[in-house]
């Protein structure tokens, strides 16, 4: 800003002339404008309505995850909680029955760390809102920022994930990761959960001693236990901090570590620092986990895989390094989920059933896999008991859909969140429309 002022008055210290770069400026300024009211337009699908009456989704095949499927049922839900799964359903004279013909009805698939509605063109700086200045920022919330007119949200949702983690980055400590409902006309509708995790990029650990990074963390976990006994001495005394208040969910074993770490000595010192401080955490990466697979396990540490379709991480690793890890991890008996924002944190969203898919293919096994989507990572989030699976009780947050959601030629016909219908178009849609319009003109 300091250049920019200079520079104005330079140009009007020359009367009747204008500079070259104050005009570039202005170009510049006049251009991003531009684009940020471009990228800003709200989209064209409409957030779906609240229940009115009883919705039965009839003559299906039904995919509980958590049990046996069951052939030609129904699923009837109310108020957005589902109120009854089975055979032989009674129905009140009131309830609307939509005859499925066969079609398959699974929950939502979840994606368990994405930047959906934070970042939008990672070209332009205006569509961009994932990250804070600075490198301790524990007081970021992701939620608030979500843009609900994002276009990434609708093409996400027509392929089956109609639940996302938007998660904030940059710095040491980026901020709370919030799990959100892609449908909604606000960021408060979309909001499932508001905290779920304390996103941190771990340091990686020098041969010897300690990194300027982690101790850089233990210096803020000390502050904030200071800050807290301070507070319950004398909170009028004490003086607000917001970046400390919003670390004491964490020290209180509340709001867990969500620590970016794919080596093992990241992962070791994590696991290492979350059992001394006495915290709970969640490894996301873990690239190496089978490795810390003990560690792992004996803490009770769970791994979201940030992706199957990467490359090898090391030259001398198999081509297959990652497609096998979720099976690997499986057998030793790490709980994990698998996440498919590696590739990309926000439009490759929509690949992540594939993603369980390769790693179905590579001795997971189907019934797995669709597990680490769904039941998984509901369970590493602490959202279990409202999705992830289909019994009464829960959200009725399910998709609608031709045949297996793994397999790429599936298609999901109908989604409900919390028993909303949500409209399944999208840009790709629009333009699939618009072309084949031009094509058959031309016929």
């Amino acid at each position: 800003m300091t250049n920019t002022t200079e520079f104005t008055d330079k140009s009007r210290s020359l009367p009747g002339t204008e500079t070259l770069a104050a005009r570039r400026l202005m170009l510049c300024l006049t251009l991003s404008m531009a684009i940020g009211a471009s990228t800003a337009r709200a989209g064209d699908e409409i957030p779906g309505a609240p229940q009115t009456r009883p919705i039965a989704l009839t003559n299906c095949h039904v995919h509980p995850i958590v049990g046996p499927g069951i052939k030609k049922g129904t699923v009837v839900f109310e108020n957005g909680r589902i109120t009854a799964i089975g055979r032989d359903v009674p129905l009140t004279k009131n309830t609307e029955v939509i005859d499925l013909d066969g079609q398959h009805v699974y929950p939502s698939l979840i994606e368990a760390y994405s930047q959906i509605g934070l970042r939008e063109i990672s070209a332009v700086r205006a569509s961009r809102d994932n990250a804070e200045t600075g490198s301790i920022n524990p007081n970021v919330r992701a939620n608030v920022s979500v843009n609900p007119d994002s276009e990434v949200i609708p093409v996400t949702r027509a392929n089956g994930v109609l639940i996302a983690v938007s998660a904030p980055s940059g710095g040491r400590v980026s901020g709370v990761a919030s799990v959100m409902q892609l449908d909604g006309w606000t960021y408060e509708d979309m909001t499932l959960k508001a905290a779920a995790a304390m996103v941190v990029n771990w340091p990686t650990p020098p041969s010897t001693g300690e990194s300027s990074g982690l101790k850089v963390l233990r210096k803020l976990f000390d502050d904030a236990r200071a800050y807290k006994a301070a507070r319950n001495a004398d909170a009028g005394a004490q003086q607000f901090d917001i970046r400390l208040d919003a670390m004491l969910p964490v020290i209180a074993g509340d709001l867990p570590l969500l620590v970016i770490a794919k080596k093992v000595p990241q992962i070791q010192a994590a696991v290492s620092f979350a059992v001394e401080q006495k915290i709970r955490l969640i490894i996301f990466g873990g690239h190496d986990a089978e490795s810390c697979a003990a560690l792992l396990k004996k803490h009770d540490v769970p791994v979201i895989i940030d992706s199957v379709h990467r490359k090898p991480s090391r030259r001398h690793e198999p081509y297959d390094v990652a497609y096998t890890l979720p099976a690997r991890l499986s057998k030793a008996g790490v709980r994990f989920c698998i996440s498919g924002s590696d590739r990309d944190s926000t439009w490759n969203t929509r690949n992540l059933p594939y993603h369980a898919a390769t790693a179905a293919a590579h001795s997971l096994g189907r019934d797995e896999a669709l597990r680490s989507v769904t039941l998984y990572p509901a369970q590493i989030l602490g959202i279990a008991d409202r999705v992830g699976s289909l019994e009464p009780g829960k959200d009725a947050t399910l998709i609608v859909t031709t045949g297996d959601p793994l397999e790429t030629d599936t298609h999901v016909t109908r989604a409900f969140v919390q028993g909303r219908s949500v409209q399944l178009t999208s840009r790709h849609t629009r333009l699939r429309d618009k072309y084949l319009k031009k094509y058959r003109q031309q016929k």
